[in-house]
């Protein structure tokens, strides 16, 4: 039976929306049922009425905009917060002055904060600020004298639970994103050490047994052999690397912190992003090729990352041409945060002196080019230490936030 991918969903904005929606709804009824207590003392009732109408049908109509981040558009937040805005402004038209300066409320009243609101938790505190700005400059303005302590307090309230109700969302956001790549680091390991153990039960030992047999049996059942070991070598490294894809974590409220994998693909602006050395390298091991690796990602440009490993592997196919087919080689990695260091070392016969300089001479620029060639581009180093008889060592070394990304 094909299992299902199982994508894994948070969301603990959507509370909030679903708590904004409800509070528009009683908000508009207690300004409705507000209007009414003092429907006498207002000179323009109509105009009160007029609007209150206009409020209820679009709190109604708009119900479904607020149900998440998705459906709550910026062109909506603005016309949101124009409603609320012109019953502010249109306020001394159906009251008095003297009971707006006594501290008569607004004709949305309490309802505008939903309105502010909607910005915090759809964009963060910077949003928040920006709405709350607003509401509190159309509340000083509708007061012809000096503003009371009532409204002054009311105004700086509003921007004060605003802002902090956005910063919250931001955190909350963010704690998402964290507990969603945790998630998915414990379900890769998960997958990992049940793949390892299925691979060691079958696969692993069938090749261990061919290479022993082959290495019996001798001639061509010995290369055959040779060829198994290093395939198990190279599945081995592969298992126990323990290299964990990046995840994507949506940023998309409605749908909360949303994982999804990212696959390396050849597309245009592909090269701009990180990738992990470890991935490019890991593939070499094998039984000659012995691999060592840090227990963390090494994440460098993936122009470098892709020459760093190019010269690698130069490094590894003059080991394979030049050290005799019996000769062993190691990789290790190391990384120490303002560079990269990877070391290729054989124990083949070594490098006679002068040899270099006369294969340059004849033309034959392998070493110049596909390894020196590469790190100077890249703004590092290469550095090639050989004593005939004991081996060659080459070390790269590449400096972080120098690389070339041409």
């Amino acid at each position: 039976m094909a299992k299902r991918e199982r994508v894994v969903r948070m969301s603990v904005e959507q509370p909030l929306w679903r708590a904004l929606t409800a509070y528009r709804l009683l908000t508009t009824v207690y300004a409705a049922l507000l209007f009414a207590a003092a429907y006498k003392e207002f000179p323009r009732p109509g105009v009160a009425v007029g609007y209150l109408a206009f409020l209820a049908v679009w709190t109604l109509a708009t119900s479904r905009k607020v149900a998440n981040a998705a459906s709550c558009t910026k062109g909506f937040l603005v016309a949101d917060l124009t409603v609320a805005i012109a019953g502010i402004v249109l306020t001394p038209v159906a009251d008095t002055q003297a009971r707006i300066g006594e501290g008569g409320s607004t004709l949305p009243t309490i309802w505008t904060a939903g309105a502010v609101l909607a910005y915090a938790i759809k964009g963060g505190w910077r949003w928040a600020c920006f709405a709350s700005t607003f509401v509190a400059a159309a509340n000083l303005a509708i007061h012809t004298g000096q503003p009371t302590w009532d409204t002054l307090h009311n105004v700086l309230l509003v921007w004060v639970a605003s802002v902090a109700i956005g910063y919250v969302v931001e955190v909350a956001r963010a704690s998402e994103n964290t507990l969603a790549r945790a998630l998915e680091i414990e379900a890769a390991t998960r997958e990992r050490e049940r793949l390892a153990r299925d691979i060691h039960d079958g696969v692993l030992q069938v090749l261990a047994m061919v290479q022993r047999r082959g290495s019996e049996l001798g001639g061509e059942a010995e290369e055959l052999g040779r060829m198994a070991g290093e395939q198990e070598v190279a599945l081995r490294t592969l298992v126990s690397s323990g290299l964990v894809r990046p995840s994507r974590v949506s940023h998309d409220g409605s749908r909360g912190a949303l994982v999804e994998d990212t696959y390396e693909v050849d597309e245009p602006g592909a090269e701009d992003g990180e990738l992990d050395l470890r991935t490019l390298l890991a593939p070499h091991a094998g039984s000659r090729v012995s691999f060592a690796e840090p227990g963390t990602p090494v994440p460098l440009p993936v122009p470098a990352a892709k020459e760093l490993a190019a010269a690698v592997g130069a490094a590894l196919d003059n080991v394979r041409k030049h050290a005799g087919e019996g000769a062993r080689a190691w990789i290790l990695v190391e990384d120490w945060g303002d560079e990269v260091i990877v070391t290729v070392r054989d124990d083949g016969p070594g490098i006679p002196a002068g040899r270099l300089d006369q294969a340059a001479g004849e033309g034959r620029m392998g070493v110049a080019l596909s390894i020196r060639g590469r790190l100077r581009d890249l703004g590092g180093s290469a550095d090639l230490v050989s004593v005939p008889g004991q081996g060659t060592e080459v070390e790269l070394k590449v400096p972080r936030g120098r690389t070339d990304k041409r």
